[in-house]
């Protein structure tokens, strides 16, 4: 008999990793910016409409490290794709799977927010940082909904998703009441281009590693909890 995708072992590993390298790609967002940026700068930074002007500015004085912590950012959204399918699996059900289909169109959007914050890191090389902010901000809306509004709408299925995998979870008792809020709220995270990321951002995504990693071991181990049917109103 054919195991589903992504089977026990990538979908337990991805449920380790996954949350894991978002989560570092957050902290690195986070202190990439913090490091990058002077004080004064980062008071002009906060001053500003949109964060792009910040993520521009420390791109200019850090490329490595925003680099970096872009790329993990990027990688934690690909890992997060079977990990979201294998969680639905192990919980089942129609709102199960509803609820990692939205995750996952929204992780597609996260992926062209990706290409489009190196397009913009890119051409501060090319024609200079105040030529691309210019550029940049003066098509933001544009570049950040995306042709045709397509990016902007797959990315509210990380909201509506979240919702319903946590709710999947938490009624299969694969999650108790603790760890399916820990799941809705790591997908109240921002999305769109060049976002700074902050405390709570980490805080957040550090609470889905808490959620999944363990879930992730077990079916590694082969050892899933049995569908129990729904927690009780305060569990684990």
């Amino acid at each position: 008999m054919n195991t589903p995708f992504p089977g026990r072992w990538i979908g337990g590993a991805t449920l380790i990793a996954g949350p894991i390298i978002m989560c570092a790609g957050y902290l690195l967002r986070h202190l990439s910016t913090v490091t990058a940026l002077t004080p004064q700068q980062q008071a002009w930074d906060e001053a500003q409409p949109f964060a792009a002007y910040g993520q521009l500015l420390a791109y200019t004085s850090e490329p490595f490290m925003l680099t970096l912590s872009y790329a993990v950012f990027a990688l934690g959204a690909l890992l997060l794709f079977p990990a979201f399918v294998a969680l639905a699996q192990q919980a089942g059900g129609h709102l199960a799977y509803w609820g990692a289909t939205l995750l996952v169109v929204g992780l597609f959007a996260r992926l062209y927010f990706a290409g489009a914050d190196q397009t913009a890191f890119q051409l501060t090389e090319v024609i200079g940082l105040d030529q691309t902010t210019s550029a940049i901000m003066k098509e933001y809306v544009d570049i950040s909904y995306g042709p045709w509004r397509v990016p902007v709408w797959a990315s509210v299925g990380q909201y509506a998703g979240s919702l319903l995998l946590a709710v999947a979870a938490w009624r299969s008792g694969l999650l108790g009441t603790a760890r399916a809020v820990m799941v809705l709220l790591a997908g109240g995270t921002w999305m769109g281009v060049l976002k700074g990321a902050s405390v709570p951002d980490v805080l957040v995504t550090g609470l889905l590693c808490v959620a999944l990693v363990p879930l992730g071991a077990r079916m590694l181990r082969d050892r899933l909890p049995a569908a129990g049917g729904r927690q009780k109103a305060l569990s684990w």
